[in-house]
């Protein structure tokens, strides 16, 4: 097997293949480093806003004291992850999957990379895409009239210069998404000023970044115990917080706005620059970690504007009001490039494989392509939780398919049937590529699930025949 990708979905894809099978894999890594996104992002103050007991691996207890835990230290998790377990002795580095092939003749995956100026082929009977779906080579960047004007640094988040010292300078960031609201506790303990320019509000929640009955539980249990009751309690609370925020959404604003009133003693203030228009959990709701982004606008040290560009200027923003946003740094954290699959071509013997047109199979598999798997995590959950649930449902695939001397296994869609979204938030930076990704179907196997507790006893349950084709002979590796 192949497993494309370093990162958190691919590390434990790794361990739960060499626990469960004695087939042969290796870890390809486009970086030059494990972490995937959490490599990635190294802007100032980049966290999680998963709590990390459900964001961790089930087989590998967190061990930090942060709940809310920052980039560098998931970073470094998932390295310590990968060498304990001996996981990183299976990854090849710098080798960026450009194009994988299945050949029915031949029952395998013939997969193109390319590693610096390099190109090297490599084949395998299943392939496992573990990428995510991020694009890592560009950010999201709206033209905004006048740029060039500008007279300071202007930056993207996703790429943040190793150079760029913000103290004592006036700052604006340009999003009210999880990266901005991330980004200005950071910046204001240093910078003269910092701004957020939002078109519109987001909804914001906080929460404490140390979980206090997880410290009990870890000081009087063994590690792999607690980390197991910490993790089933996260789950329960994360899944009935979304449950009711999305049953009685009036009741759920209500006391998103009672929170941040703690923090912020305006409610004029607080009704106009973090009242979305949208229902909680129509997008993915920002975590404030102790309410830092609240106690930063408090101290003067931030601000929020809300209004939209008219143009840039070379000493800051011109906005539609006609105020000017004086700054000498603006940071575009307008969003992130989704892309599928890595930006891998797909093809079955010679014909591409056309994402928009097929249909996610369990919401990781496609139909009509053989042997494929890939990994996506919740939207309202930590992405492991959903990562780990899909690793374990193709090692059972791989089981059964050895035990039954299979060589394929093929997803195959009923025809007329209704597709929707796989995605199912109403973000802008996932309705700009949702045309890219495959559809789901209405119903089982071909719907995409946002309940965790439910895809638990169907993962395990299910029946692995359900919309699967199998046939050939049992593969080697």
């Amino acid at each position: 097997m192949l497993i494309i990708g370093a990162g958190l979905s691919g590390i434990g894809a790794a361990w739960r293949l060499q626990q469960r099978c004695d087939w042969t894999y290796a870890v390809l890594e486009a970086r030059d480093h494990i972490g995937g996104t959490w490599d990635l992002f190294r802007y100032p103050g980049v966290r999680s806003d998963s709590d990390m007991f459900t964001l961790s691996y089930a087989f590998h207890p967190w061990r930090g004291k942060k709940s809310l835990a920052d980039g560098d230290s998931i970073r470094r998790y998932i390295e310590d992850t990968a060498r304990e377990h001996g996981v990183d002795r299976h990854i090849h580095y710098g080798t960026k999957v450009v194009a994988a092939s299945w050949s029915w003749k031949r029952s395998r995956w013939v997969v193109e990379t390319r590693e610096g100026r390099d190109s090297r082929v490599w084949t395998c009977s299943f392939l496992y895409i573990c990428a995510g779906y991020y694009d890592y080579e560009r950010g999201h960047q709206p033209e905004f009239a006048g740029v060039e004007q500008f007279g300071g640094r202007f930056v993207h988040p996703q790429f943040w210069p190793e150079d760029l010292d913000t103290t004592g300078k006036r700052v604006v960031v340009i999003g009210s998404g999880a990266t901005a609201v991330t980004l200005i506790p950071s910046l204001a303990t240093t910078a003269a000023h910092v701004t957020m320019l939002q078109r519109s509000p987001t909804y914001l929640a906080a929460l404490p970044d140390v979980d206090r009955m997880a410290d009990v539980l870890r000081r009087h249990l063994p590690a792999r115990i607690a980390h197991t009751l910490i993790r089933e309690k996260n789950v329960l609370s994360s899944q009935l917080t979304y449950w009711l925020s999305r049953r009685f959404p009036e009741q759920t604003k209500r006391q998103l706005r009672r929170s941040a009133l703690r923090f912020l003693a305006d409610p004029a203030y607080l009704d106009r620059h973090f009242t979305p228009r949208y229902e909680p959990w129509d997008q993915r709701l920002c975590v404030v970690p102790n309410g830092d982004f609240f106690r930063a606008v408090a101290t003067g040290k931030a601000s929020v504007v809300t209004d939209r560009i008219t143009r840039f200027v070379e000493n800051g923003i011109v906005l539609d009001s006609g105020e000017l946003l004086e700054a000498d740094v603006i940071v575009s954290a307008t969003g992130l490039s989704l892309m599928p699959f890595g930006g891998i071509n797909l093809s079955v013997d010679g014909h591409a494989v056309n994402m928009a047109n097929a249909t996610a199979y369990r919401g990781l598999m496609l139909s009509g392509v053989p042997n494929l798997a890939f990994c996506v995590g919740y939207t309202n959950a930590s992405w492991t939780l959903r990562a780990d649930m899909s690793t374990r449902y193709v090692v059972r695939l791989l089981d059964y398919m050895r035990r039954h001397g299979y060589a394929t296994a093929m997803p195959t869609l009923p025809p007329g049937r209704a597709r929707r979204p796989l995605l199912g938030l109403t973000s802008n930076y996932v309705q700009r590529s949702a045309h890219l990704f495959p559809q789901q179907g209405e119903r089982d196997p071909w719907v995409v699930s946002q309940n965790y507790l439910l895809d638990r006893l169907a993962f395990v349950f299910t029946d692995l025949r359900k919309g699967m084709v199998f046939d050939g002979r049992n593969p080697a590796s």
